[in-house]
């Protein structure tokens, strides 16, 4: 009688065992990856969403933010899933994935540059979004006090990473992402209830602003570019599922299906509610930053922008985790450094330090990242999965899954064309006005 032997526990793909020795713990709940995810994805930026819906209009804007809601509830789901489509073995990042579906070489060169710049360019908005807030509140809260330059504050913001960053892995700062994810809620409620409360403004208009042509299409191009990068989460969806543990019984891909459920439950409360109350209020007189048009009371704005300083906190660290084991590995790996202590503290010293500065030099990256952005951004998140479910699960041509994701690759690639030309556009329109070291 042969006796069968109980499938393999999975493990991280093979090409990573030397590095997986060290590894970051598998202890994460469910939970976790909610607020990780939540943190990842809701940045300052929903604070735009109602800028985005003065271009797109009620129509084509609702149809945009519903559409994207659930293309990206879709490929986050494929991506769970494709964790561990290989038995016995787990994809604990975006680019093992990536080599898995296109090859070792291709699959690298296709994923891992878009990942990057998702990742490093969230975490230089990031630092001037903290910077930026943080004098924003200052000058709310202390009026007699003396003005300090925005470089100043964008330093001080920086200056907290430098201790954050050396905290070893995603479960070590889940305290912070926590945090970060509860005052994401808190500052969009804030937002779409001050709307409420102050009531549409007098003769508001709904009917599209009255531009050229070229410009109207251009700006819409631009808007599509801010719905799409409210939902860059998909980065670090594999790093976030590698802290939950796994076995053939319960696999990861059941909690972290429920959490990105709860996480994508959250969304909807931040996204949709700021983004149409705040179109419904001021019309196509919405500032890009929709908290500039409530004014009062002004503390409760001071307390708004001090909770997007303590969100992008989270977020920086959520993107830079896996930037840090991107860079500690290759260290590790190609040059034979000893992971430790020493090896943290100048890789990621020296990250910090580089995202720092191009935030305090560049403080117009955001139209920077917006054209940058439409290489990363939908991609990773439109429709990089579905070509790498494609792939892997080959499902029947025309059938349901199949046409589906075809829909997606177009829609997201469509995404991806507008928001670099609307972004480079800007760029252009912009420049006369960049002041560097303001």
């Amino acid at each position: 009688m042969v006796s069968s032997s109980p499938p393999p526990a999975p493990k991280e793909v093979p090409s990573d065992e030397k590095w997986a020795e060290d590894g970051p713990p598998r202890e994460a709940k469910w939970w976790y990856s909610t607020f990780h995810t939540v943190t990842a994805m809701v940045g300052a930026g929903v604070l735009s969403l109602p800028y985005a819906m003065a271009y797109l209009g009620w129509g084509p804007g609702t149809v945009v933010m519903i559409l994207s809601w659930c293309i990206t509830l879709h490929t986050m789901w494929q991506m769970i899933q494709l964790h561990e489509c290989v038995p016995g073995v787990r994809f604990d990042r975006y680019k093992d994935l990536g080599k898995h579906a296109f090859g070792p070489k291709l699959g690298a060169w296709i994923v891992l540059p878009q990942q990057l710049i998702v990742q490093v360019g969230c975490d230089i908005v990031y630092m001037v979004t903290g910077g930026k807030c943080l004098k924003k509140f200052m000058e709310i809260a202390c009026t007699n006090c003396t003005t300090i330059r925005q470089s100043y504050w964008i330093c001080i913001f920086g200056a907290i990473h430098f201790f954050l960053s050396q905290l070893p892995n995603f479960n070590s700062v889940s305290g912070v992402s926590l945090a970060a994810a509860v005052m994401s809620l808190s500052y969009s409620t804030i937002a779409w209830v001050g709307c409420v409360g102050k009531g549409r403004v007098p003769n508001v208009s709904y009917a599209y602003k009255k531009t050229s042509p070229a410009d109207s299409m251009f700006r819409v191009f631009n808007a599509l570019g801010q719905v799409s990068f409210a939902y860059a989460g998909h980065a670090v969806v594999l790093e976030i599922q590698a802290t939950i543990p796994s076995t053939p019984e319960k696999p990861s891909k059941v909690p972290m299906w429920k959490g990105a459920v709860w996480a994508y439950f959250v969304n909807a409360l931040c996204y949709f509610p700021v983004a149409f109350i705040g179109y419904w209020a001021f019309g196509q007189d919405v500032d890009d930053n929709v908290l500039v048009g409530l004014e009062r009371p002004s503390w409760l704005i001071a307390a708004a922008n001090l909770m997007v300083v303590v969100h992008v906190i989270g977020s920086y660290q959520v993107y830079a985790m896996p930037v840090f084991d991107l860079m500690e590995q290759k260290m590790v790996k190609t040059w034979n450094f000893p992971p430790g202590i020493m090896l943290r503290f100048f890789v990621r010293t020296a990250y910090v330090a580089f995202t720092l500065f191009l935030g305090v030099t560049f403080p117009f990256f955001g139209d920077l990242l917006g054209f940058f952005g439409g290489f990363g951004f939908a991609p990773t998140s439109y429709f990089l999965p579905c070509i790498m479910w494609l792939k892997i699960k080959k499902p029947r041509r025309f059938s349901m899954s199949w046409l589906i994701n075809w829909a997606c690759i177009f829609i997201g690639v469509f995404i991806m064309i507008a928001s670099t030309i609307g972004g480079l556009r800007n760029i252009v329109a912009d420049s006369s006005t960049y002041e560097f070291y303001s």
